[in-house]
């Protein structure tokens, strides 16, 4: 078992660290509100602390799923980052949904100072991370890698190195660019069998067991069919990811176009006070009346 640290404690976080204490590791948690960390304590044991820097201090891997690219800058190499407190030898392994420049520039910053950096964003939702059932996509060093792997599968169904620093922040990209096109498709044909006077449970029902069978359909058909979308993968975060899939497009010369257009549809719904809802809610942009 390993001394680790986490950093920030969302609707992610804040189980995958409960995983950590759950599976043995001694953990000391950061969080921006320092009320969330203390209930986290009281919750699984553990420490807390006051600092990303202070959090840091002799651990042998320190993790983070913070915001964006901005805020993982700030608990990395900012003013009181974890940087500053972990040891020459140290992991740090970073589950942000973040851009593959950011995710270079601070292995960059670790391998300057003797320490290992992974980007490992992460695939599953709250619900993969409640369950420890998430997917896992890592980028780095293989010898980094084989050392943070044990302690990254207390909350994972399936964890794997693709490549060079940034490989996994790519990697990610490819599932939220999937992601867009399978949800758009499935509210569009949702929305032609409510318009035909189908039994969309029962066309459903048929179609998943073909070729048409997805996560989405599977997890998601009936809430959007009831139009319910209080909960989930929020719009405001999938625009983020799909803008650091299309920054990304520009610089490769990747064309993206349904990417970008579903992209626009999620606008959509965020002008429609969609801003929080989960990502099936573009069968609602399709429900309004012209």
């Amino acid at each position: 078992m390993s001394k680790v640290a986490f950093l920030g404690l969302g609707v992610m976080g804040y189980p995958m660290a409960g995983h950590l204490k759950k599976k043995g590791h001694d953990v000391t948690v950061f969080n921006r509100t320092k009320e969330r960390a203390e209930r986290w304590v009281a919750e699984f044991g553990g420490k807390s602390a006051a600092t990303p820097a202070e959090a840091a201090h002799d651990q042998e891997i320190v993790f983070a799923c913070v915001g964006n690219d901005e805020d993982l800058r700030n608990v990395t190499i900012g003013h009181q980052g974890a940087f500053k407190g972990l040891a020459q030898g140290a992991i740090f392994v970073d589950h942000t949904t973040a851009s593959a420049a950011v995710a270079r520039e601070l292995y960059a910053a670790a391998q300057s100072q003797g320490k290992g950096f992974v980007d490992a964003p992460v695939s599953g939702g709250q619900a993969g991370a409640e369950n420890g059932a998430l997917t896992v996509m890592c980028g780095g060093d293989p010898e980094i890698y084989a050392k943070a792997e044990p302690a990254i599968v207390s909350y994972a169904k399936a964890c794997r190195l693709m490549g060079p620093s940034g490989s996994g922040q790519l990697t990610k990209m490819v599932n939220q660019i999937c992601i867009a096109g399978v949800v758009q498709g499935l509210a569009e044909g949702l929305h032609f069998a409510q318009s035909a006077g189908l039994d969309g449970e029962a066309v459903i029902e048929v179609i998943s067991k073909g070729a048409a069978q997805s996560w989405q359909m599977e997890n998601r058909f009936k809430t959007m069919l009831q139009g319910k979308f209080d909960f989930g993968f929020a719009v405001d975060w999938m625009r983020k990811d799909l803008s650091i899939c299309l920054d990304e497009a520009r610089r490769n010369g990747a064309t993206l176009p349904v990417a970008a257009l579903v992209d626009q549809f999620y606008a959509d719904v965020q002008k429609m006070g969609g801003k929080r809802w989960d990502t099936s809610s573009l069968i609602a942009r399709l429900a309004r009346k012209p």
